[in-house]
C-alpha cells in the first residue's frame, strides 16, 4: 500500500490555543480519507499545514513523498484545495475564472481555454460559462470552485467542508463528483462535520476532537466500537414515553436518547430485545416501533467525545486559525 499523505506528531499553536496536539495520519493513495469533527476540532488547521499554508510547530508530514516544510513548492504542484467558502472571483465569468487560474499555473492560452471548457462541461456549467459567477446559485459556485482546484490536475485534493451551506441536491451532486475523481485515481482528504457525508464518501475516517485524533478506521469499524447495536422503541401513545424510558434504561443499563417519541439506547447482548418486549407487555404499553439496528456514526461520535459532531464546543482552534492563519 502506498500513502499519498503521511503525518506524524503534528502540533500547531496559535498563542495559548493548541489547534493540533500531535496528529498522526496515513492516507492511502486513491482513496477518500475523512477528517470528522466539530467546528474548532482542528480539521482546517490540519489541512492548511498539509497544504503548506501553515508551518507546524512540531512534527512532520509528507504529501506525495515531499516534505511539507522542505519541499513546499513540489507539494503545491501536486495538490488542489477547496475551502469552506467559494473563492472564485464573482465579477468574472465561469470561463474567465478558470482561464485565470490556468494562466497562473503556466498553461498556454490555448491549453488554459481547453482545460476550462473541459471542466465546465464536466461540472455541468457550460450553459453558465459566460455569466458572472455572482449570478450563480450556491451549488453552482461550489462546483466552479471545485473545478478551479482541478485546473492543474492535482494528484491530491483537499476538500475542507466543501458542502457547507448547500442544499441536499447540491450536496449529492458534489458527492458524485468526488466519487468520479477518486475513480480517476485522485486522493481526497475530506474534512466534514456531517456524519452522513463521511459515511457516504470516506474509505477511512479519523475522528478529531480538541486537536487530537481520538479514533480511526473504516465507517463500519468505527460503528462497531459503540457496542454494535442500538435498541429503538417508539410507543403508540406518547403518554407512555416515561414508562418506555424507564424500561429501556433498566434493561440496557444505559442512558437512553429521546427523539420526539422514539427512545434509543446501545445494547451489548442479544437478550435486551426480548426483555424489553416482556417488560412493556407487562406494563400494557403498545409499541409502534421496536427494533435493533447498527450504530450510526453520530452515535459513535457521541460515545467518543460526549457531544455530537454538529455541536460547537468551547475549543476555538479553528477560530484562531481563521484570525491568525496567514500563509507560512
Amino acid at each position: 500500500m502506498t500513502f499519498a499523505i503521511r503525518a506524524e506528531g503534528l502540533v500547531r499553536r496559535f498563542g495559548a490555543t493548541t489547534a493540533l496536539a500531535g496528529v498522526d495520519l496515513e492516507v492511502p493513495t486513491g482513496t477518500v480519507f475523512g477528517l470528522l469533527g466539530p467546528n474548532g476540532a482542528g480539521k482546517t488547521t490540519a489541512v492548511r499545514v498539509l497544504a503548506t499554508l501553515l508551518t507546524p510547530d512540531e512534527g512532520h508530514a509528507t504529501v506525495g513523498g515531499y516534505d511539507v516544510r522542505r519541499d513546499a513548492h513540489q507539494v503545491r504542484q501536486l495538490i488542489g484545495l477547496t475551502g469552506q467558502y467559494a473563492s472564485v472571483d464573482e465579477n468574472l465569468t465561469g470561463t474567465e475564472n478558470l482561464l485565470l487560474i490556468g494562466r497562473l499555473l503556466g498553461l498556454s492560452r490555448r491549453d488554459a481555454r481547453a482545460r476550462a471548457a473541459e471542466l465546465l462541461a464536466g461540472f455541468q456549467l457550460t450553459d453558465a460559462a459566460g455569466r458572472a459567477a455572482k449570478t450563480y446559485s450556491g451549488g453552482m459556485r461550489r462546483r466552479l470552485d471545485l473545478a478551479a482546484s482541478l485546473v492543474g490536475r492535482p494528484q491530491v485534493l483537499f476538500l475542507d467542508e466543501p458542502t457547507t451551506g448547500l442544499d441536499p441536491r447540491s450536496r449529492n451532486d458534489l458527492w458524485d463528483i468526488v466519487r468520479g475523481l477518486v475513480a480517476e485515481g485522485v486522493t481526497v482528504l475530506l474534512t466534514t462535520q456531517y456524519l452522513e457525508e463521511a459515511d457516504q464518501l470516506a474509505d477511512e475516517i479519523a475522528v478529531v476532537d480538541h486537536g487530537r485524533v481520538i479514533a480511526q478506521g473504516t465507517p463500519e469499524e468505527l460503528k462497531s466500537k459503540t457496542g454494535g447495536q442500538v435498541l429503538t422503541v417508539r410507543p403508540v401513545e406518547a403518554a407512555h414515553l416515561p414508562v418506555v424510558l424507564a424500561v429501556v434504561r433498566e434493561v440496557t443499563g444505559a442512558t437512553p436518547e429521546v427523539n420526539q417519541t422514539t427512545v434509543a439506547a446501545p445494547v451489548t447482548g442479544p437478550g435486551a430485545l426480548p426483555a424489553v418486549v416482556r417488560r412493556l407487555d407487562d406494563a400494557e404499553v403498545q409499541v409502534a416501533e421496536l427494533a435493533l439496528r447498527g450504530s450510526s456514526l453520530d452515535e459513535v461520535f457521541l460515545s467518543l467525545t460526549g457531544h455530537r459532531a454538529e455541536d460547537d464546543p468551547a475549543d476555538l482552534a479553528d477560530t484562531a486559525d481563521t484570525l491568525e492563519g496567514s500563509p507560512a
